[in-house]
């Protein structure tokens, strides 16, 4: 049995679920798409190539073996998306807790059935069907879980809110020794530059007290504040509009040391090098095309 342990976002990474571009579906219609960035792309006609999102994606697999990682994949369902195996799924302590994902996309889910089946049943849990939760809103940081949420009455019109104060509820419920914070997010289905699609889209934690942040992804600024104050300023690297939109915060960690980071985040990996972290750089533009990156594409199972 697979026995779990995520108690924040940097902790040494022993295993890890790595989603699949492999039978990706081709170019989805516009009204079948989740968020503003994959339209523009697809109406721009540069939406990403299967082939190109595989190579991108094998580049990590093959830095998570350098580092003696166990990578586990989904297995492959035909003509489907299944590079983002956070939203499917997320791990806090030594329990699995199955995201409420949009009903369309129910399938990947049962893609980890074999990994889901190897773990205790107890501590494999399922929200109530009127909470709506994504890993990439889900934030773990020691005595602290960070959730995204969007709690305005027209929640139903966003296709781009994730999750909801219900989730965030329930997470409380469930890890009642933690303090869980709730960060209401911007949310847009037509503006990419707009629209904080997870937490994960505009903040992450990085190193042992350092972090990534966006402003104008969070909706409330004395909520963006308090995690200034709580990283301090001098350990915030804070990116721009385009930043956000390219990804920039959606890097990934191995250790408290080493971050997984897009080749051409010139000025992040710059500054993270002068920081004293390792940095893995990796292609995968393509596959942020699709308003996700790294982070959104890996499902941490086991850190140190």
């Amino acid at each position: 049995m697979l026995e779990l342990n995520i108690n924040n976002e940097t902790s040494r990474l022993r295993a890890v679920i790595l989603g699949t571009a492999r039978s990706n579906g081709g170019i989805p219609n516009v009204e079948d798409c989740y968020d503003p960035k994959s339209i523009e792309h697809i109406l721009a006609g540069t939406y990403p190539k299967e082939d190109d999102m595989v190579l991108e994606m094998e580049a990590v697999s093959n830095i998570f073996k350098e580092y003696n990682i166990t990578v586990y994949r989904p297995e492959v369902i035909k003509d489907c998306n299944q590079i983002f195996s956070r939203d499917i799924a997320f791990v806090i302590e030594d329990k699995i807790i199955r995201a409420n994902i949009l009903p369309n996309r129910e399938s990947e889910i049962h893609a980890i059935d074999y990994i889901w089946n190897n773990i205790e049943s107890e501590k494999c849990i399922i929200l109530p069907v009127e909470c709506h939760a994504e890993g990439g809103d889900v934030i773990v940081w020691n005595d602290y879980i960070f959730v995204g949420t969007y709690s305005g009455e027209d929640y139903a019109n966003y296709i781009t809110a994730r999750t909801n104060m219900d989730a965030v509820i329930a997470l409380q419920e469930l890890f009642p020794h933690k303090i869980v914070k709730s960060f209401e997010l911007r949310k847009s289905n037509t503006n990419p530059k707009e629209n904080a699609l997870h937490l994960d889209c505009c903040f992450q934690p990085i190193g042992t007290n350092k972090a990534i942040i966006h402003k104008n992804g969070f909706l409330i600024e004395k909520e963006y504040q308090w995690l200034v104050d709580f990283f301090g300023k001098k350990n915030i690297f804070e990116i721009t509009i385009e930043e956000m939109y390219h990804m920039y915060s959606n890097i990934f960690s191995i250790s408290e040391n080493v971050i997984i980071s897009e080749q051409n985040f010139t000025r992040l990996n710059i500054w993270l090098s002068e920081q004293g972290f390792t940095v893995e750089k990796v292609p995968y533009a393509e596959i942020s095309k699709q308003e996700g990156m790294l982070r959104c594409s890996t499902l941490p199972l086991i850190r140190d």
